[in-house]
């Protein structure tokens, strides 16, 4: 027993010996340039949003606590868990569609006091999680057919069902996102894909009539059309694109921006953070913000190329899915190449439970960084290959 404790306590010092300090410094960055953004886009209605940047400070500390505590445990314990934790997910999505409140025609939110989480960002983390799991102890690697692609596919299901129903189409189309970016390791057979290709487009036109809701669809038509009705649903995107471009190459400066500090941009502390951003910092300071987004997404992929085992490999590839489509969804929506769908711009938005969704995701990648070493302390001589 004593060894075992002191073998723990050995490899506990180790895995801190290989902390990986270029994504917590990229963390960091991010956080800290969020957090500044939000002091910014809230300074002129200060009174009304009652110092939300505060508030996001505080979310920052807690998911910090609990990304350390996500890091410290060895990532394969998640392993063992992985269909527990799912089920727990699913369950925490049943609660909201019963007990969840009511906002703008929407029920996301579970409320204990004061306090609000929205469980459906924490189901993308437990989806990850279950994936990882499912394809670790299914280790087959010949091209896989629709009936071996059912399982994974069901686990993906299940809280995208739910999740409509409150309705929130941008965090359902994150975790199907999320599911083709790990199904993107698999070998598929092509016969295979020409089928769901094929399904996909059929079931299109139903997705339209039945599955979307009136406000859904009509965000989808005025991005199609962006000149029109520019003082109703086209009036987020068209101001956010006008502010971009006030910003130029080097930006009109730090709280400066006149569509924010005019407040002609609706929501730009939590869909439109960018947007503020790029009115204050210019050309230069987008480009720098997309490079960090762009470190994090192949720093993940990095990770995931050196994981000591398959389910490693899956959660890190994961979370880089995560933080890409979440990144590429929200600044594509700023500059009108999506719809607006209400996907949070990572460690930028306003939102308690986004940020301590990504922060425990990057404490996964912490996790599996830390523990990529063998025992003797160097890495593995094989790398995981990425085709599964």
């Amino acid at each position: 027993m004593e060894g075992q404790r002191a073998l723990a306590t050995k490899n506990s010092w180790r895995n801190q010996d290989h902390f990986d300090w270029a994504l917590f410094l990229v963390t960091v960055a991010l956080a800290v340039m969020g957090v500044i953004n939000l002091y910014s886009a809230t300074s002129i209605a200060r009174a009304k949003l009652q110092d939300i940047y505060m508030q996001q400070v505080y979310w920052l500390g807690a998911g910090g606590i609990l990304a350390i505590f996500v890091a410290s445990i060895d990532y394969r314990h998640y392993e063992r868990l992985g269909y527990i934790l799912y089920g727990i997910g699913l369950i925490m999505l049943s609660f909201v569609l019963m007990l969840g409140r009511d906002i703008r025609g929407s029920s996301r939110w579970l409320y204990i006091g004061s306090l609000s989480l929205q469980p459906s960002e924490l189901m993308k983390l437990l989806l990850i999680i279950a994936l990882a799991k499912y394809l670790h102890n299914d280790p087959r690697t010949e091209p896989r057919s629709l009936k071996t692609l059912m399982t994974p596919t069901i686990i993906c299901l299940l809280p995208i069902l739910l999740i409509l129903k409150q309705p929130d189409l941008g965090t359902a189309l994150i975790h199907g996102l999320i599911f083709l970016s790990i199904c993107s390791l698999l070998r598929i057979q092509f016969r295979s894909i020409l089928i769901l290709s094929a399904s996909t487009a059929i079931f299109l036109p139903l997705i339209w009539s039945y599955v979307l809701k009136e406000y859904q669809r009509k965000r989808i038509i005025a991005f199609l059309n962006p000149e029109a009705n520019i003082l109703g649903s086209n009036w987020h995107a068209h101001h956010a694109r006008i502010a971009i471009g006030n910003g130029g190459m080097r930006g009109q400066g730090f709280m400066r921006g006149t569509q924010n500090q005019f407040l002609f941009l609706p929501d730009q502390y939590s869909d439109f953070p960018f947007a503020v951003f790029a009115e204050d910092w210019g050309f230069i300071g987008c480009f720098t913000l997309v490079c960090l987004y762009g470190f994090l997404v192949l720093w993940a992929i990095r990770i995931a190329s050196t994981a000591r085992d398959r389910f490693g490999a899956v959660l890190a590839i994961g979370v880089g899915a995560l933080i890409f489509w979440h990144a590429l969804f929200n600044l594509g929506m700023v500059v009108g190449l999506f719809p607006v769908v209400g996907v949070t711009l990572p460690l930028f938005s306003y939102g308690g439970s986004s940020v301590l969704t990504i922060l425990m995701g990057i404490g996964l990648l912490m996790n599996v960084s830390m523990r990529r070493f063998h025992a003797a302390g160097v890495p593995p001589f094989s790398r995981i290959n990425l085709n599964f």
